[in-house]
């Protein structure tokens, strides 16, 4: 546990502000890193816990086409409800900023002058994805593709959401306009590039071989992957008009790449704060003896550990991050959360459902964070958690120790004689916890965090279980008062330790307990020092309900909404209208295309994935290897010997270290199923030509 004062600068990533914050948000993000912040400052710290809106990105701009509204309208309208949402959940930022605000602006231009002054930037003209009939570049969310690591076929052209590898869109493979559905040309364009492969040496130093092996296996070993396959320059501008505008002579028309200017929005955003606290905001990001956190979900994982640090060490003034404590993915009811399918819990909505109950929610994500693998929430967990653990356990010891004391010494704490054995262990592990849960918290192991305050509630219960007051105030009161104080200390002990994960619960607790009342209330470190914590004479409150039991209709509701979202997605999905014709080619461009008939003859799933088969198909005219993205609706066995058209005089493309010798022709049905485009299986031979 600490023992002395230290300075932290904590940051959450900045929500895109195209859309309210959902569950997959909090348990990746932002209720760890409150946790986080809220232990530091209990332990005597100083703390600024930094976030903002993120107001650039092109998902921003998608959403403002589809609305008929400017992208302005939409950050304006995302940021007021997220801000709203996260202040009534209880989530402690110091600031909130957005990346729209001026000192942003600002902040962003500062940085790249800086490091376009000291020739950190390699100026490149090159050939980027570019869709004539929209006149627009194709940059990130633009354009989608097959992912030409792991064969995910919705990838971004920025990145793949499936396996996290961040790349350019001239990576992708059959890549589309996500604005037209075109498939785009290549078009010369002038930018601006930080090369990755001259902080390669510093990466691998600093990560590697430095004190990095502390940090999630699922971070080291992503960042690890990246630098051992060799890190290319990644551009940090885009031909977009929506963003903060390229800085220099030469950059009109040109904005900084989202992922350039977001993380500098935790600097902006501290400034803002530093200037409004009367403080330095260079202490929280210059000074050596400040340690540097970044809370995340592992989508953002290269962004904050391989391309930001680079960016700060480039620039040459800044700490870097300690440590980068990225969460794995939340799915819902056994599927992924999608905002564009509406399948999710959005955080405005569940506080309209179930006011007054933000603490069963962050327990509820908390016990069941996705800390080192993808984990599900589901509605009956969330009653199971709240009902058998908050109620039955943390409730329950609360109810009992605070009506009796009202019963027996109308809210006064007793006097207690002497402790038997039990009373002294009682009291000894009592004052062990605050380091206990403190070791995990110190070690981002939340969810272990929770269910050991959840032990000590359940001390509590045992040890009333055991000792039995309301047996022993009829034969021994004095051995009664003792009882009756040790529980107290407890439920004491809980008022505080509770606050990092039940915010509104220990506030709730404290003022049963009547903590204001006391000379001093008791902090963090108090728990595990002082003998006493409500003392003899000091007087408490009513008994109130810290948590109500959560009944079967209200989770069916929930899961109503759930099944009407999914209903919705079919029904849009089974109406859709059939895709458009193309852009007319002529023959000569038809007669290019050299499909056969083929058989495959080998299936096997290619490791490590979840959508590819990697299969040997005999063509008639060769056996050749052709790497398919089907194994979500195929299994290996189930293709052997299907009869298929295969294009065959497809340019070779290496898939996960695979060479694709071509491409099987496949379609999908109206309620989304994958099906093959079979040739008469009767009649067609290998290697027959299809005209």
């Amino acid at each position: 546990m600490e023992t002395m004062s230290k300075r932290y600068t904590i940051t959450a990533a900045l929500p895109y502000t195209n859309g309210p914050i959902h569950i997959g948000h909090l348990a990746g993000v932002y209720v760890p890193a409150d946790i986080y912040a809220r232990y530091l400052r209990l332990t005597g710290n100083d703390v600024a816990f930094i976030c903002g809106s993120d107001e650039h990105g092109v998902p921003i701009t998608i959403k403002a086409k589809k609305e008929g509204v400017s992208p302005q309208d939409i950050v304006d309208k995302y940021h007021a409800i997220i801000k709203q949402s996260f202040e009534e959940f209880g989530i402690t930022f110091d600031n909130y900023s957005r990346t729209s605000a001026k000192i942003h602006h600002e902040t962003a231009s500062e940085f790249f002058k800086t490091l376009y002054d000291k020739n950190e930037f390699v100026e490149e003209t090159s050939e980027q994805l570019f869709d004539a009939e929209a006149n627009q570049f194709l940059a990130d969310r633009f354009v989608v593709g097959t992912c030409p690591k792991c064969g995910h076929e919705e990838a971004y052209g920025d990145q793949c959401e499936n396996c996290g590898t961040s790349h350019n869109a001239t990576d992708l493979i059959n890549p589309k306009s996500a604005i037209t559905g075109n498939k785009p040309t290549l078009k010369e364009t002038k930018h601006w590039f930080l090369p990755l492969n001259k902080h390669e040496a510093f990466l691998r130093e600093w990560i590697l071989k430095g004190h990095k092996k502390d940090w999630k296996p699922n971070v080291y070993g992503q960042v690890k992957s990246w630098v051992d396959d060799g890190l290319r320059p990644r551009a940090v501008t885009r031909d977009l008009d929506w963003g903060i505008p390229v800085p220099i002579e030469g950059g009109e028309g040109k904005v900084l790449y989202v992922w350039f200017d977001a993380p500098i929005g935790y600097i902006s955003s501290t400034k803002e704060w530093a200037a409004r606290e009367g403080k330095n905001w260079e202490d929280y990001w210059k000074n050596e003896d400040t340690t540097l956190v970044h809370f995340i979900g592992k989508d953002n994982i290269v962004f904050h550990c391989i391309i930001f640090p680079s960016m700060l060490k480039a620039e040459g003034s800044y700490i870097l991050p300690e440590n980068v404590p990225a969460n794995e993915f939340l799915n819902l009811e056994g599927n992924k959360l999608s905002t564009s399918k509406n399948w999710a819990v959005w955080l405005p909505e569940y506080l309209e459902d179930f006011p007054n109950q933000q603490d069963v929610l962050r327990y509820a994500l908390t016990a069941n964070a996705p800390e080192t693998k993808d984990n599900d929430f589901t509605w009956k967990d969330f009653q199971a958690r709240n009902n058998n653990e908050l109620v039955a356990i943390f409730g329950n010891f609360i109810n009992r120790v605070v009506v009796l004391t009202n019963k027996y010494y109308d809210g006064v704490v007793p006097k207690p004689s002497e402790y038997s054995e039990v009373d002294k262990e009682t009291l000894a592990t009592v004052k062990a916890y605050p380091n206990v849960i403190a070791s995990s918290i110190e070690r981002y192991r939340f969810r272990e965090a929770s269910q050991e305050l959840m032990n000590l509630a359940r001390l509590g219960n045992k040890y009333l279980a055991d000792e039995e007051p309301w047996k022993q105030i009829k034969v021994d009161p004095e051995r009664t008062q003792t009882i009756m104080y040790v529980a107290l200390q407890i439920a004491s002990a809980l008022a505080v330790l509770s606050e990092p994960f039940l915010p509104f619960t220990s506030e709730k607790l404290k003022s049963i307990l009547c903590h204001s009342e006391l000379d001093s209330e008791s902090d963090w470190a108090d728990v595990s020092k002082k003998d006493v914590l409500l003392p003899s004479g000091h007087h408490i409150g009513k008994a109130e309900l810290l948590f109500s039991k959560i009944e079967d209709a209200e989770i069916q509701k929930q899961l109503d909404k759930l099944e009407a979202s999914k209903k919705a997605n079919e029904a849009s999905r089974a109406s859709a209208d059939i895709e458009p014709q193309k852009e007319e080619i002529n023959f000569e461009d038809f007669s290019k295309l050299d499909l056969r008939v083929g058989t495959i003859i080998e299936a096997k799933k290619m490791p490590k994935t979840k959508k590819l088969l990697v299969l040997k198909v005999d063509t008639g005219i060769d056996t050749r290897t052709i790497v398919s993205g089907i194994a979500e609706s195929f299994t290996a066995e189930e293709v052997v010997g299907k009869k298929v058209t295969v294009l065959v005089n497809l340019a070779p493309r290496a898939l996960r270290g695979v060479e694709s010798q071509g491409m099987i022709l496949m379609t999908e049905t109206a309620d989304g199923k994958l099906v093959f485009v079979n040739p008469d299986e009767t009649e067609a031979t290998n290697g027959l030509k299809i005209s």
